[in-house]
């Protein structure tokens, strides 16, 4: 067969020849050792956390090698894809500070090296496409589509059955160029394939700079490299579009291995060097149905969306600080010799990343929540807490706001030192943490729920003896000092060894007296130092309280 007749046959009007198209994309000027890493999310839905975990990978690999990051959106899926998606992602990157520095920005297209929308460079992948056919590499196929993923799965399982094999050679490939013609003449669509030269049995050799040297089956399926409306799949539009990008290395998910003889078939039929590849290990979980081990699913786990994160009110640097501990085996020991160093500093390395999938594990996502909000200043804290409440609960944003000095000053009890408070797991706790600090998320009837230990009358006669002596003019130590006093003419051991010898004599010690006055004002006995609690509420509130559960014992 003519293939060079056929190329003319089945690309009429192309705008650009091959050649063409590399004198648009030279080569890129860059310091030694720099790498180039792309962000290519498909728009059709939200950010999931395995991309965003890929996201960090490239962000760091950037920042270690002074490359480049780009943002390239993969939106050849018209049927599939999501209104705004492409925004959604990168307003999330930016939220993260792990913002591209060229291609689709928030600020704009930035770069060189576009369009980086796969829906506007179809004229390029035609260009390729015809120098496929002229190579015999590629043929036109005339079939019906499938219906979708049902058949097409049923189709592999029946050549299992008889066949023993997934070689999906098209029966296209053998037409004719009278028969071809003849198609084309009656107006019928093609779809384009590659012309898969591998045989059952054979192999090749890919290297990961996870993995390493791998030997794996050849492609034996007949890859379509653009679909019957002139559109390419992911695995024609990746190796063209890395090749003219100067894409060095390619982050994506382990779930992606699999299809690397697709993408080496046709980087080798187009006469184009393989970039370096990284399959990031996939974020699993065990399955509550099952009990077995499964990739993070986008219809069963909600925090697969990285909208989740933020809605729950994690600090960014604690989501990334966590992926990054998937990430780094080194991460967690670099955190512990660094506390206070800016995360983007972490000397993140490819040779540190890990195979194996790994859990995600909320328990240790809030412990180190907890330790990035415990190292911030009480300031920064009540900022974030209402930039939360302003999107996620609005009527408790206005509470945070009109009790701002209050809101402050339960934060900064404990703050300073070299073992801050860690009662924050999420900026949302703080609502219903320190409820009891303001009147409007305060329910009185949770000032009456007093542990059974000590008898009601005992709770009224210290409590009414401590309001009448209320004083909080006086520093901590003074202050405990009034409530000892009062404790013991109530019955409550002013002596812990006393107390120790024969508990049973008492009504308690002095802590059991102070805990009366915590449950008092503030309806639980887990809250930060209670006298600097009392000073921030002031006297009126605090005698206001109290009158309350007296008046109710």
């Amino acid at each position: 067969m003519d293939y060079n007749k056929l190329a003319d046959l089945l690309f009429p009007n192309n705008k650009y020849t091959v050649e063409d198209v590399e004198k648009m994309y030279p080569a890129r000027k860059l310091p030694a050792g720099a790498q180039v890493v792309r962000f290519a999310p498909s728009p059709t839905g939200y950010l999931h956390l395995g991309h965003f975990f890929q996201a960090i990978t490239n962000k760091f690999i950037a920042l270690q090698s002074n490359g480049v990051f780009y943002f390239r959106l993969e939106d050849t899926d018209k049927r599939r894809e999501v209104a705004g998606a492409d925004k959604l992602a990168l307003e999330f990157l930016e939220e993260y500070n792990l913002g591209p520095n060229e291609g689709l920005t928030i600020n704009g297209d930035i770069g060189d090296y576009g369009p980086y929308r796969q829906s506007e460079r179809g004229e390029i992948y035609r260009a390729y496409a015809k120098r496929l056919v002229e190579k015999g590499r590629a043929f036109p196929c005339f079939c019906d589509a499938p219906e979708g993923k049902e058949e097409i799965l049923e189709n592999r399982e029946k050549m299992l059955e008889e066949t023993a094999s997934i070689m999906e050679h098209d029966p296209c490939r053998g037409l004719t160029f009278e028969e071809i013609q003849s198609n084309i003449k009656a107006g019928k669509g093609f779809a384009l394939r590659l012309l898969s030269p591998n045989k059952e049995g054979d192999t090749i050799k890919v290297y990961d700079l996870i993995k390493g040297e791998r030997e794996i089956p050849a492609n034996l399926k007949d890859v379509v490299l653009l679909k019957n409306d002139g559109i390419p799949p992911y695995p024609f539009a990746h190796p063209i579009d890395d090749h003219l990008m100067g894409t060095t290395i390619v982050v994506r998910g382990e779930d992606w291995f699999s299809s690397v003889n697709q993408h080496i078939d046709i980087f080798n039929a187009l006469d184009i060097k393989p970039m370096n590849y990284i399959h990031t290990p996939l974020i699993c979980k065990i399955d509550a149905e099952t009990g077995n081990k499964r990739k993070l699913s986008k219809r069963k786990d909600p925090e697969n969306n990285v909208f989740f994160f933020k809605e729950a009110g994690y600090p960014n640097v604690a989501v990334l600080e966590y992926l990054l501990n998937l990430a780094n085996s080194n991460f967690e020991s670099w955190r512990v010799q660094n506390p206070q160093a800016d995360i983007f500093s972490f000397p993140f390395s490819i040779k540190k990343m890990s195979t194996g999938n790994p859990m995600f594990d909320l328990i240790k996502l809030n412990d180190i929540s907890k330790n990035v909000i415990s190292r911030m200043t009480a300031d920064e804290v009540y900022n974030s807490v209402l930039v939360w409440a302003e999107e996620f609960d609005k009527d408790f944003a206005k509470i945070w706001k009109d009790n701002k000095q209050k809101a402050l000053g339960v934060l900064a009890i404990g703050r300073e030192g070299e073992r801050p408070r860690k009662d924050l797991t999420t900026f949302a706790d703080a609502k219903t943490l320190y409820s009891y600090m303001f009147k409007e998320t305060l329910s009185k009837q949770n000032l009456l729920g007093f542990d059974e230990k000590v008898d009601k009358a005992t709770i009224k006669e210290f409590l009414t003896k401590y309001l009448a002596n209320l004083d909080l003019d006086v520093d901590n130590q003074q202050w405990f000092n009034q409530v000892k006093e009062i404790a013991g003419t109530c019955g409550f051991a002013t002596d812990n060894k006393e107390y120790k010898a024969n508990p049973t004599a008492f009504k308690g010690n002095v802590a059991d007296a102070c805990a009366l006055i915590r449950i008092a004002i503030t309806g639980t006995n887990q809250t930060p130092d209670l006298c600097t609690i009392l000073k921030i509420l002031g006297k009126e509130e605090v005698k206001s309280r109290l009158e309350f559960v007296i008046g109710n014992l």
